[in-house]
């Protein structure tokens, strides 16, 4: 395929854009090349400014579950813009899709809106933190919950009882609160809570991970978990900006029947607008301002466009008692044909799949955690990912990352992602 505009735009991008993107995997760094600039894109399809249409796997990083330009949203979106766009007071769709939201989560009163995952995300550990008067969090190694301070650590040389800071302009003050687990490693966990008794005030993860390829947690691992906030009285947050209204309609909380404290949302929540939001019981929620004081504020939460389109998303998901169903199917019809194709040119790799999520690893052993997701072929990466674009395939421009599947997607466009994956076979 030809890429002489794209090329264009990245030259022009660079000039006035830090790195030519808003958002550094846009960058291509870790495959190379350069970025492909999308014009449009309809159902599973992105067309770009080459003219070149390509099947997508990552669909807006997960939002578009029922594929781009879900005629309902497009719809809801435009009848809301003629009425004005924003006002910085309350609207009644707000309360519409607030309690939308509360009827299909498992374990939460009351939800607060947002306008992205981190601000979720970083929102619900200041609320942690408020609600238990302790300071420290313990989040995972290859969790990603937005590019807030506290999140941005790295494991230090006393892991168990200091994080550093992993970018310039993060504070040893802030890193020095945040404990570094690894994922899907209890008796790590019990470590830390025992190092530090009495000063955690949450631990946040991604209950399915997805930044560092797509990690189911083993089995009893969030049971595990629950019980120790329990026993040490820790909230537990899930970040649920990939999994919420993705793996099920109550997201992950109900696919494994765990109840979290605080539930962080983004993505789906939003139709593919802005959209961020964190839920909890009455108990905990109140403690935000106005009712309490831990402060919390936004000028566009609560955005008239993202509420309408967040609402006419979960109506279509609430409404459709086969959707998740037919994601499951058309996930696992995806991942035996990649094992197949993979399998038969003899090509080491492992794959990993919940519901609507998959990723290929190109590893040798199973990944549970981000140490051996790291330990993938990052340079057969590179040719799987150049070799499929080629083919017209759009996957995530990195080996730590999760597909995501749209109910956009048919059998066809399956068959031919397999087919390609066939003949990138061959080369890798």
């Amino acid at each position: 395929m030809i890429y002489k505009r794209s090329s264009k735009l990245f030259t022009d991008a660079e000039k006035v854009i830090p790195g030519g993107v808003n958002s550094p995997v846009r960058a291509f760094k870790a495959v190379g090349g350069t970025p492909i600039f999308v014009k449009k894109a309809k159902g599973a399809y992105l067309f770009d400014e080459d003219g070149n249409k390509l099947i997508d796997y990552i669909n807006s990083w997960g939002p578009m579950l029922l594929g781009h330009a879900f005629e309902p949203v497009v719809e809801a979106v435009i009848e809301k813009t003629k009425q004005g766009t924003s006002f910085g007071m309350p609207t009644e769709i707000e309360t519409k899709i607030a309690e939308l939201a509360v009827s299909m989560v498992p374990n939460i009163d009351k939800i607060r809106f947002v306008n992205s995952g981190t601000e979720a995300c970083m929102s619900a550990v200041r609320l942690a933190r408020g609600f238990t008067g302790k300071d420290k969090i313990i989040k995972f190694a290859g969790c990603y919950h937005g590019h807030s301070d506290s999140f941005l650590i790295q494991a230090g040389s006393g892991a168990i009882t200091l994080g550093e800071p992993n970018s310039p302009g993060v504070t040893e003050g802030t890193a020095k609160d945040t404990l570094l687990a690894r994922y899907n490693d209890i008796e790590n966990v019990k470590q830390i809570i025992e190092a530090n008794k009495g000063k955690i005030a949450c631990i946040i993860l991604e209950p399915v991970a997805g930044n560092m390829g797509c990690i189911p947690p083993k089995q009893g691992f969030l049971d595990a978990l629950r019980s120790l906030c329990d026993a040490n009285s820790i909230l537990l947050i899930f970040d649920e900006v990939m999994t919420g209204f993705r793996l099920a309609k109550g997201g992950a909380q109900e696919l494994y029947n765990i109840n979290a404290d605080i539930v962080c949302f983004g993505k789906v929540i939003g139709g593919g607008l802005p959209v961020g939001a964190f839920a909890a019981r009455a108990e905990i929620m109140n403690h935000l301002s106005p009712l309490g004081p831990v402060y919390q504020a936004g000028t566009l939460s609560g955005n008239p466009l993202a509420m309408a389109a967040g609402l006419a998303m979960l109506t279509e998901i609430n409404n459709d008692a086969e959707l998740f169903n037919r994601l499951e199917q058309k996930t696992d019809y995806l991942h035996k044909g990649i094992e197949e194709v993979l399998t038969e040119y003899n090509i080491i790799h492992t794959i990993n799949r919940v519901g609507s999520m998959i990723s290929v690893h190109f590893a040798e052993e199973k990944v549970v955690d981000f140490e051996s997701s790291a330990k993938g072929n990052n340079d057969t990466f590179k040719k799987f990912f150049h070799g499929l674009l080629n083919e017209g395939i759009y996957i995530a421009p990195s080996a730590f990352e999760t597909w995501f599947i749209t109910d956009a997607l048919t059998y066809e466009d399956l068959d031919a992602t397999i087919s390609a994956i066939a003949k990138v076979g061959k080369t890798l």
